[in-house]
């Protein structure tokens, strides 16, 4: 994937449609990857950005491994391999000598199941950028310079009054970030509270080569607050971040060059710019609901996490995979309007564990491990999982593995349909009146054991059992066309 620019295009902007099937609201991780699910469907969708081009920062830097699977099967994993790395090392300094490695987070290699072992970093402007891109290609594009001024719904839909215009649509999403504008208007209150007192410095800065490598991961521990040097990988730039036990911090470039050189071993004139910078309170809170009527929230728009362990932005991208298909089956596939309450039904529980790893990790109660991963993450128990058969359970992840001919199951899976696999069984597979749902039939990697399965969209377990009775019940419930074997 070639980046093209990630700014408002030149010229004269094209009028908005009057009316889209869904209107997200907000141009950050969980709208684009909501817009590129969506586009690929070829479901009409219009995304509205206030801003006049993308977040410039890097502030959510960390992709887990879960969202990397998420990543390919929406067609940008060649691009985050491409402009992302590797975690370095951390390294410990004090007095101006290193005092030695601490790893940040657990790292395991790649297995049959999970290709992906450890996170990988690229800085949250990028993520962005090649989101945008992928939109870009499947005809898709964000109307930035837009903002949401006032919402009606009805049974039917969401009339919603832009500062370009008016718009209707079926379904309104709300990916406006922490303060966002839609769920104030919903009256929809946030659950939670500070983390931490301490106030935090997030900046991108520049920092002469000769003065700090970029092999690992820099830490830096003193009275006034921890603070950490993270070089970001495809650029030449570092993510400063810095705690502040006292006083506030000041965000104006001089200010940011006197605190590296106040904290660490560098000189102020070491820091040859600084690119971009935030301050913030590490906050956790959760939105009281993720539905009004017609209207959904996601991402930070429902749930704010604590910077710690990596989660925030991951949680947000799953949200948008969790949901797309969904809205796809409603508005392409007759699936029945009900399916769209098991969005909250799923979404709202993962985020709120979520929340409590981020609180625990932020306040020292617990390492970064498998559970930052988000591999073990499920829907088990949910109003959208029946049956178990091998070692699995609906509501599990679908496991990568070998899938013969046809490369590997993951590579079965890519794309937005259904796949019903028939592992180590003769049973009769009931036939797909289109192409929402493909038939895999083939031998049982050990992840699986024997059985049937059907993988929804986005990589779960929906259904499963060793037999094809009550499938069909299944498929109505998710608005598929299988005629019985």
């Amino acid at each position: 994937m070639e980046l093209n620019g990630v700014k408002e295009r030149a010229g004269d902007p094209a009028p908005l449609p009057s009316e889209v099937d869904v209107l997200i609201v907000g141009a950050g991780p969980s709208g684009l990857a909501l817009a590129v699910d969506l586009a690929r469907r070829g479901v009409p969708a219009l995304v509205v950005e206030r801003a006049a081009a993308l977040f410039p920062g890097s502030r959510g830097k960390g992709v887990q491994p879960r969202t990397r699977e998420v990543f390919d099967d929406l067609g940008v994993g060649d691009a985050v391999r491409a402009y992302g790395g590797s975690a370095p090392v951390g390294m410990v300094w004090a007095d101006g000598t290193r005092q030695g490695p601490h790893e940040m987070f657990r790292r395991a290699a790649p297995t049959e199941a999970e290709p992906y072992g450890e996170p990988w970093l690229l800085p949250q402007w990028r993520t962005q950028e090649i989101l945008l891109t992928r939109l870009r290609e499947l005809g898709g594009e964000v109307a930035f310079s837009t903002a949401l001024t006032s919402l009606a719904q009805d049974a039917d839909g969401v009339t919603a009054e832009l500062t370009t215009g008016s718009v209707r649509a079926s379904w309104l999403v709300a990916a406006d970030g922490g303060r966002s504008t839609v769920r104030r208007a919903l009256g929809i209150g946030m659950t939670g509270g500070s983390v931490d007192p301490a106030p935090m410095l997030v900046a991108d800065v520049r920092i002469a080569a000769s003065a700090l490598d970029r092999e690992n991961w820099h830490i830096f521990t003193g009275e006034a607050g921890h603070t950490a040097l993270c070089p970001l990988p495809g650029t030449a730039d570092f993510q400063l971040v810095a705690q502040f036990k006292r006083g506030a911090p000041d965000l104006a470039p001089e200010a940011v060059r006197a605190l590296v050189a106040d904290r660490t071993h560098l000189a102020a004139g070491q820091v040859t710019e600084v690119r971009w910078s935030s301050d913030f309170r590490p906050r956790a809170a959760l939105a009281d609901r993720f539905r009004a009527g017609r209207v959904l929230l996601m991402g930070d728009a429902a749930h704010i996490h604590s910077p710690a362990g990596g989660q925030g932005l991951n949680t947000s991208v799953q949200d948008a995979y969790n949901l797309g298909w969904k809205l796809g089956q409603v508005l392409l596939r007759g699936a029945p309007p009900a399916l769209i309450d098991s969005y909250e039904q799923e979404r709202r529980p993962v985020a709120e564990a979520m929340l409590g790893l981020s609180t625990r990790i932020h306040q020292g109660r617990q390492e970064r491990g498998r559970d930052t991963q988000q591999l073990g993450l499920g829907y088990r128990g949910g109003p959208l999982s029946t049956g178990r058969a091998g070692v699995l359970e609906a509501g599990d992840r679908a496991p990568d593995g070998p899938a013969g001919a046809q490369g590997r199951l993951f590579d079965v899976f890519r794309g937005p349909h259904f796949t019903l696999l028939a592992l180590d069984t003769d049973a009769a597979l009931p036939s797909a009146a289109d192409a929402s749902v493909r038939t895999y039939r083939g031998t049982a990697p050990e992840s699986y054991g024997s059985g049937l399965f059907l993988v929804r969209p986005d990589g779960y377990i929906g259904w499963a059992g060793q037999a094809p009775s009550g499938l069909a019940a299944y498929a109505e419930l998710v608005g598929l066309g299988l005629t019985s074997a």
